[in-house]
């Protein structure tokens, strides 16, 4: 099963959302496992779509 591609503007905003439970201490015990597993899914994420547009626009640039 192939993984669903997500968004750069989407997983920024779903960073946020992360790090906002962790500066108001919302995150228990319980999820912070899965909310740094989730937050650290979604910069690698952004970092391989950072790439790839930088790409893209080298590609351009040099044409």
């Amino acid at each position: 099963m192939a993984k669903k591609t997500i968004k750069y503007s989407d997983a920024i905003r779903e960073i946020e959302q992360i790090l906002e439970k962790f500066r108001t201490e919302q995150l228990d015990v319980d999820t912070l496992t899965a909310e740094v597993k989730r937050a650290t899914e979604l910069i690698a994420a952004c970092k391989s779509r950072l790439k790839e547009v930088e790409g893209e626009v080298k590609k351009i640039i040099e044409a």
